[in-house]
C-alpha cells in the first residue's frame, strides 16, 4: 500500500475515545435501580488520511479485528441516504435506523472479508454497517477519498465498551470533516463544549444501534464525555442521566479472566432467581442501587481528596456490591481468583464488572501499595492465564490531535504520526508508546472537550 497520500489542505489527524467499566449497579440497573460507569484510559485510536482528489475510494482498516476494506466512493447509495425527505443534519437527533438505509447499505457492508469464518465475519459486517451508515449519513459523495485506520487498546468483547469508543471516534471524525465541530480548545465556553459533545454522542448512538440493535446509549455517553455517569431506567421514558464531571481519576487494575460470558445468560439467571425468590432478590438488587446512590454521594462530596476517608469508603462500596452480585449467582471460580489473589496481597478491593460469569474484574488501588507489591500480583495473574491492565478510573473522554503530529516542550523537533509505524504498532504497549494519550510526559498534541455538570 502507497504511504504519505494525505492532501496538504486536509493535515492527517487522530481522534481517541475511551472505554467504560461499571463501577456499581450491575444487573440492578435492569430493574430501574441507579448504577455508574465511568471511562477507563484504555481507549481507541482513529488516524484519518485524505487521499488525492483523484482517489475515489474510502478504506476502514481495523488492524485488530482483522477488518480491512475499500470501497469505490462513486458506488455507494448516496441517493438513498440523501433524499430531501430523508436528509440528516449533523445536529439532527436520530433515535432508531432507517430500514431503507439499512436495505441500501447491507450489499456494501456484507461484502467485507468473505474468506472469514462466520462469527468472525459477522463482526466485520457490522463494524462495516455502523461505518458506512456513519459515512453516508455525515459525509457526501464529492469529498475526497479516506483512509480510517483504527486501533484499539480495550479487550474486545469483554464489556469495556470497545464499539461505542470506535462509534465515537468515527462519529467525532466525520463531524470534524465537515467541519461541524470547533475545537476542543482550552478557552472554549462550556455550553458550547455540551452541544459538541452531544452531537458527538448521538451519531455514536447511531453506531451503537447498527451494532447492538437495542444498545442503553450509556456506553457512548460516557466514552463522549469522559469521567462519569449515573444512570437510572425508566419505565415511562428514556433513562435518567447525571454526568458526573467531577468524579476523580483513580488508579485502577483491571484483570481479565479470558472467560467467555453471555450476557443473556447472566441476566436470564437473575430474572429467574427474581422469580422464584422475588422478596430476598429485590432486598439485593435494592442494596445494589442504595451503593450507586451512596457512592454519588461520596464522590460528590466538596473535596473526594481532602478526606482522608473517602477512598476507603469507595472500596468499602466497591466490596460490598461484589458480595451482593455474588448472592445474585453471576460470578465466576475465575473472578473469585482474582478477589482472592487481591485480598491476599492487600492492595485494594475488588468486584467483578459488567454481567458476570466471565470477563473483567475491577481493582481500586489503596493509596500506600509498593510497585513491587503490585508487579509481584500482576505476574501471578499472569501465570494463571490472567491479562492484566493497569489504567485510570474517571479518564478523559473524546480527544482530537489536529493535525496528527506531536509537538515536545524540550524543543525538539515535531513528531508526525507514521501510519505504517500506527498499523505495525505491537500491541498495547506499542500503541500507547507511539500515540497514547498522557504516554508520554513531555509530549504536547491531545486536545479534549470538557462537559460541564448537567442532569438528563
Amino acid at each position: 500500500m502507497e504511504r504519505k497520500h494525505s492532501s496538504p489542505m486536509a493535515p492527517t489527524f487522530m481522534v481517541s475515545a475511551p472505554g467504560k467499566v461499571i463501577v456499581f449497579g450491575e444487573h440492578a440497573a435492569v430493574y430501574d435501580k441507579p448504577a455508574i460507569a465511568a471511562a477507563i484510559s484504555l481507549r481507541s485510536y482513529l488516524l484519518v488520511t485524505t487521499l488525492s482528489k483523484s482517489r475515489r475510494t474510502v478504506q476502514l482498516n481495523f488492524r485488530d479485528i482483522g477488518l480491512d476494506h475499500t470501497w469505490e466512493i462513486d458506488t455507494l447509495p448516496w441517493d438513498v441516504f440523501h433524499q430531501p425527505s430523508k436528509k440528516r443534519f449533523y445536529y439532527s437527533t436520530v433515535d432508531s435506523l432507517d430500514p431503507q438505509f439499512l436495505e441500501a447499505i447491507m450489499p456494501h457492508a456484507e461484502a467485507v472479508s468473505r474468506h472469514l469464518p462466520e462469527k468472525q465475519r459477522k463482526i466485520h459486517i457490522k463494524s462495516a454497517t455502523a461505518f458506512l451508515y456513519l459515512f453516508l449519513s455525515l459525509g457526501s459523495s464529492k469529498s475526497p477519498g479516506f483512509i480510517y485506520t483504527l486501533r484499539s487498546t480495550i479487550p474486545i468483547g469483554a464489556g469495556l465498551g470497545s464499539s461505542a469508543s470506535v462509534c465515537v471516534c468515527l462519529s467525532t471524525a466525520l463531524l470534524l470533516q465537515i467541519r461541524a465541530l470547533a475545537g476542543p480548545h482550552p478557552d472554549q465556553p462550556a455550553d458550547q463544549a455540551e452541544m459538541q459533545i452531544e452531537h458527538i454522542n448521538r451519531w455514536a448512538f447511531v453506531g451503537e444501534l447498527c451494532i447492538h440493535g437495542d444498545p442503553s446509549g450509556i456506553d457512548n455517553t460516557v466514552s463522549a464525555g469522559g469521567k462519569a455517569v449515573m444512570f437510572q431506567r425508566n419505565a415511562s421514558g428514556p433513562p435518567s442521566v447525571i454526568r458526573l464531571t467531577k468524579f476523580p481519576k483513580l488508579p485502577l487494575l483491571l484483570v481479565d479472566t479470558q472467560q467467555e460470558r453471555s450476557t443473556a445468560v447472566q441476566v436470564e439467571k437473575v430474572k429467574k432467581l427474581k422469580t422464584n425468590f422475588p422478596e430476598i432478590t429485590e432486598m439485593i438488587l435494592d442494596g445494589i442501587g442504595k451503593l450507586a446512590t451512596s457512592a454519588l454521594g461520596l464522590i460528590s462530596s466538596a473535596d473526594f481528596f481532602a478526606n482522608s476517608d473517602a477512598l476507603g469508603h469507595l472500596g468499602t462500596f466497591i466490596s460490598i456490591n461484589h458480595g451482593f452480585l455474588v448472592s445474585l449467582g453471576v460470578s465466576h471460580p475465575r473472578l473469585e481468583r482474582i478477589r482472592e489473589l487481591v485480598d491476599y496481597a492487600n492492595i485494594g478491593w475488588t468486584k467483578l464488572t459488567g454481567a458476570g460469569g466471565g470477563g473483567c474484574a475491577i481493582t481500586l488501588f489503596r493509596t500506600d501499595i509498593e510497585d513491587q507489591t503490585t508487579q509481584e500480583l500482576e505476574q501471578k495473574f499472569t501465570a494463571e492465564g490472567f491479562k492484566t491492565y493497569e489504567t485510570i478510573l474517571g479518564a478523559d473522554g473524546v480527544g482530537v490531535l489536529l493535525p496528527a503530529v506531536f509537538r515536545s516542550g524540550d524543543g525538539k523537533a515535531a513528531e508526525e504520526i507514521d501510519q505504517e509505524k500506527f498499523e505495525n504498532a505491537d500491541g498495547v504497549q506499542g500503541i500507547n508508546e507511539l500515540v497514547g494519550v498522557g504516554a508520554r510526559e513531555n509530549r504536547e498534541g491531545w486536545e479534549f472537550w470538557t462537559r460541564d455538570v448537567s442532569p438528563r
